[in-house]
């Protein structure tokens, strides 16, 4: 007797070799555990502006006072914004580029997003090397920024070591004299000797050099199976800074004279409020420290199995990285308070903020403590671990995006692409190493404008696309079928108007008062502003360029071609067939199933919670049609 047939769609999983137990699509890759995502986010979003922007941006926009415009910025822009990028990566598992299938005429933002992050990738490990290089300099029983002497000094150092020793105090203006940390900075490490300005950078600095090629391979080593070692790495790079931070915290609160700089970090003034630079400035911070437009939190969300909370996920991150914030703020102001008592001037004599807060002034406190080379190396190795999770993020990134919208090519060969684009990019970086402050000048002509009004046109442009082109009920219905709940009103108000608007009014605020870039006393020339500018402009004329070339793919009239370009491609949607329901079945390039439900009963055994969800938006959608 012939052997009983048992019907495809009734075989279990088991039978079939397993293909449908995979959560995501093997080729492309997953994390390889529930933690991976959430600490690469927050060891993406927890970086360097932590610790050296946010303090200065608390203490200069009315202490205490900024913390309300900080957190309702917050609430308007950096959650909405956050939980949006990372529900368009976890439900379509696709790169910055590729998920522009949301809206072909619009892919040119993801071209704008990979430039933008690859400017950034370029600089950010520059700042990474400079780290590195204090690292090393503090492997010493005796700091060389501590003391004046050295042939990088002047006759204007001065050394607080040597005048306390002597039972004097400092002058109260201290002006006219220079730290041996400052000249440290500045005449050894950047080596400037009479600099004629940014067009003429001078020789490679081969210490720099090195330090910046053994940055960039660092990260390729971490990021060369992609998230399945990435996803590692930030077990240690994403955990360890707190353990730090925490150190420097009890450390500086226990030094004499702390209270005297936190109390300035934190006294409330609360006039600031009526000021709108204060509240465009908590809209920067967040803007910035949140990393949203930058692709990295798309790009690790589309690593996620499709029901991964990523709404739990989004105010674990955002409230984690504001909460972080204000702790660098103290452990910073504690010891810049100490050092003020120390020198004898007021508090606002030496805060500062960026390089000059982590390279110049903290260094400096670190020389009035004892074991000053034990806390220079903790400072220096938590900012080295901050600044790695970040750059993971970029240099993922730029990988993703490309791999993505060549698989066959260029997945099996990830590693040795991988490698083409550390190369490249460290290449580029060459003329940061430069001396006589040339390479200091193209670092902040880079910061300054690659990610400014750029980065802000690009997720303006992907919040309106979403809610407007693609369509608020759609998107709202896709969260649905993933997370099995809708986003409520506040999400909702927040994508359709606050959000949006806030963004534009930051842009025209940046446009309306803008002012050239300058370093210290040094006004950059005007075809260097002019090179800056042509950086932002070009990842905003990536979102036309990116629409004729969707437009000349379609046919019809041009009325005719807009509308299908600006339509969702037919295998947008879940990247596995058993997630896909309603519009979404059988979509997929050689799909079969006739219903992604009868494959998760095969997988499950039954219905889940997830396959109500389905059959309810199936039902929604039957009902409007």
């Amino acid at each position: 007797l012939p052997q009983p047939v048992t019907p495809e769609l009734l075989v279990s999983p088991s039978s079939q070799g397993g293909d449908l137990g995979s959560e995501g699509p093997e080729d492309r890759g997953n994390w390889t555990g529930r933690l991976d995502f959430l600490l690469s986010c927050i060891g993406y979003c927890v970086g360097l502006g932590n610790v050296w922007r946010f303090p200065y941006r608390a203490y200069t926009n009315g202490g205490g006072a900024f913390l309300v415009p900080y957190f309702i910025m917050l609430a308007i822009c950096g959650i909405p914004i956050f939980f949006m990028e990372l529900s368009l990566g976890q439900f379509s598992s696709l790169g910055p580029l590729a998920v522009w299938k949301i809206s072909p005429l619009f892919k040119g933002v993801g071209m704008g997003t990979i430039l933008i992050v690859s400017l950034v990738a370029i600089y950010y490990n520059m700042i990474i090397a400079y780290v590195l290089f204090y690292l090393f300099a503090s492997l010493t029983s005796d700091l060389p920024w501590q003391h004046c002497g050295n042939w990088w000094n002047t006759d204007l150092c001065l050394d607080h070591h040597v005048i306390k020793a002597g039972n004097t105090t400092f002058p109260a203006n201290i002006t006219n004299t220079v730290s041996p940390s400052e000249e440290y900075w500045s005449r050894y490490v950047l080596h400037i000797h009479g600099s004629s300005g940014i067009g003429d950078p001078g020789r490679i600095r081969w210490n720099l050099c090195l330090c910046l090629l053994l940055s960039w391979t660092i990260v390729y080593l971490c990021i060369l199976k992609g998230v399945k070692s990435s996803g590692k790495v930030v077990y240690f790079t994403a955990t360890f800074p707190y353990l730090i931070l925490v150190m420097l915290l009890i450390r500086g609160v226990t030094l004499e004279g702390a209270w005297k700089g936190i109390r300035f970090y934190l006294t409330p003034q609360f006039d600031h409020l009526l000021s709108s630079k204060v509240w465009i400035e908590a809209a920067l911070q967040i803007f910035y420290s949140l990393g949203v437009g930058f692709g990295g939190l798309l790009t690790f969300a589309s690593y996620n199995t499709f029901h991964q909370n990523i709404y739990r996920d989004t105010f674990i991150v955002t409230l984690g990285n504001a909460i972080t914030s204000i702790l660098a703020g103290f452990a910073i102001f504690s010891v810049l308070g100490y050092m003020s008592q120390e020198l004898g001037v007021p508090v606002n004599q030496v805060a500062k903020a960026g390089p000059g807060l982590a390279f110049v002034v903290y260094p400096q406190a670190m020389t009035m403590l004892p074991l000053s080379p034990f806390w220079s190396f903790l400072f220096f190795f938590m900012l080295l671990t901050l600044g790695l999770d970040s750059q993971f993020a970029f240099m993922e990134t730029i990988v993703t995006a490309v791999t993505d919208e060549f698989p066959y090519y260029l997945r099996p060969k990830k590693a040795s692409f991988s490698a083409v684009i550390c190369i490249a990019l460290f290449l580029m970086g060459l003329i940061l190493t430069t001396e006589a402050r040339g390479g200091m000048y193209w670092l902040v002509l880079l910061d300054d404008y690659s990610a400014g009004f750029g980065l802000m046109v690009v997720v303006i442009t992907t919040c309106l696309v979403v809610t407007r082109v693609y369509g608020m009920k759609r998107f709202c219905r896709d969260i649905h079928m993933m997370l099995g709940f809708k986003p409520g009103p506040y999400f909702r108000a927040c994508w359709m108007v606050l959000s949006p608007a806030t963004m534009m009014a930051l842009l025209l605020y940046n446009i309306v008062k803008y002012q050239p870039s300058e370093y210290g006393n040094y006004r950059f020339p005007t075809w260097a502003e002019v090179l800056g500018i042509l950086m932002g402009v070009l990842s905003c004329l990536m979102i036309p360029v990116g629409m004729v070339v969707a437009v000349l793919q379609e046919e019809g009239t041009l009325w005719e071609r807009v509308q299908q370009a600006s339509r969702p491609t037919m295998d947008w949607g879940p990247s596995l067939e058993e997630n896909r329901t309603g519009v979404y079945v059988a979509s997929l390039p050689g799909s079969q199933s006739p219903r992604p439900l009868m494959v998760h009963m095969r997988k499950y055994g039954g219905i889940t919670s997830y396959e109500n969800t389905a059959i309810e938006v199936d039902r929604e959608m039957e009902e409007e049609e």
